[in-house]
């Protein structure tokens, strides 16, 4: 069977290593999903009219996305976590058939859910110039 698109296919002793790298990718989605999750029911939380909970989770996104494109050295690892995360706000910001919602329009969920989404554009763009700069240190390899 042929590796995916963008991912090694090896053959001897360490075997394919593609079943692995879409493992990885894949919790990372579900770690993505996950923080939109909790944040979604955690952005209204402030301290006067500071959003800080909105706040904070927009900086744990950007932390999120940035490390895991660092720890497999791909901008994927950026992408899928923030496709995780938006996937998973925007889902829970949408009205149900009973007019309730959770992530509401209000100053803490629109800084949630917009800082949130430019956070995760600004880590993706942040791991496109970190990649180039961990090449140059590995030898362009």
């Amino acid at each position: 069977m042929a590796a995916p698109a963008g991912m090694k296919e090896t053959t001897g002793k360490r075997g394919r290593e593609w079943p692995v790298s879409v493992a990885v990718y894949g919790v990372l989605f579900l770690f993505g999903a996950v923080q939109g999750l909790i944040g979604s029911f955690q952005y209204s939380r402030a301290a006067g009219p500071v959003p800080v909970a909105a706040l904070s989770c927009c900086a744990v996104i950007v932390a999120t996305c940035v490390l895991a494109a660092w720890v497999t050295r791909s901008v994927s690892g950026a992408v899928l976590p923030g496709m995780g995360w938006v996937l998973a706000s925007f889902v829970m910001s949408m009205p149900v058939t009973n007019g309730s919602v959770i992530i509401t329009s209000t100053t803490a969920g629109k800084w949630y859910l917009y800082g949130g989404t430019l956070s995760v554009a600004a880590a993706v763009v942040a791991s496109f110039a970190g990649l180039a700069r961990w090449s140059r240190r590995a030898g362009g390899s």
